[in-house]
């Protein structure tokens, strides 16, 4: 038990490393360091926080969405990196990037880390209103604000600790800053779309459980449409 307990834990001062002392652990990255044990710790971590988030958001309906939602929110952000990634690999290697994929795989498990702490920092605060309110288009754009800030926080980290990475390849710097900034918008694009693609999480109220919804419109038009219901214009 006191073994399997070890194994367990081992992950963490990984993630506490990454958020106390950035500037080293990028550093590191940067210099190849530890690449395996960062990679697989910073998954472990991300995704015991985001399961732990979409469990939360997913019991607003029930409990086999609770599992459901513990399930898809990881894989979202997982699926989406390993979408993403390949694009921003190979366009820094074409204009003179001599950092290797294990490497930008890391820089980028970085981001995604921060937006999980960053939801799980927010759970509490989603329960309360689980709990006090009913109306379900308020708690799909109360969660669709969250996401948005903490995804856009995670995405500046990325940008700033890709930016520390480039400025030590001098060659197609500004290049690689320019495909950097256009695959940031390409992640978000993308994980916006597969977000909408692996609905529900929440799951509507008065409905049966359902692992997918068919695919209809898109992540936009139905963040309009709430924001309408809510004021009334329907």
């Amino acid at each position: 038990m006191i073994e399997r307990k070890s194994v367990g834990i081992k992950y963490f001062p990984v993630l506490i490393s990454l958020l106390r002392d950035r500037l080293v652990f990028l550093d590191e990255i940067r210099q190849g360091a530890r690449l395996p044990s960062k990679i697989i710790s910073l998954l472990v971590c991300s995704s015991i926080f985001l399961a732990i988030y979409g469990g939360i958001i997913g019991a607003y309906h029930s409990w086999m969405q609770a599992l459901s939602s513990a399930v898809k929110l990881p894989a979202l952000y997982l699926i989406t990196l390993l979408i993403c990634l390949p694009t921003l690999y190979f366009s820094n290697i074409i204009f003179g990037s001599k950092r290797t994929f294990g490497q930008h795989f890391a820089l980028v498990l970085t981001a995604v880390s921060v937006t999980s702490v960053l939801l799980f920092s927010f759970a509490p605060i989603t329960l309360f209103f689980l709990i006090t309110t009913n109306n379900y288009q308020f708690l799909i754009l109360l969660n669709v604000v969250i996401f948005a800030i903490t995804g856009f926080i995670g995405i500046s980290s990325l940008y700033q600790a890709m930016n520390l990475v480039l400025e030590q390849d001098n060659e197609g710097s500004k290049t690689r800053k320019k495909i950097l900034q256009f695959w940031l918008l390409l992640y978000a694009f993308v994980g916006s779309q597969l977000g909408w693609t692996l609905r529900p999480f929440f799951g509507a109220p008065d409905s049966a459980f359902q692992l997918f919804r068919e695919r209809e419109g898109n992540f936009y038009l139905s963040v309009i449409q709430a924001i309408s219901y809510l004021l009334g214009w329907r």
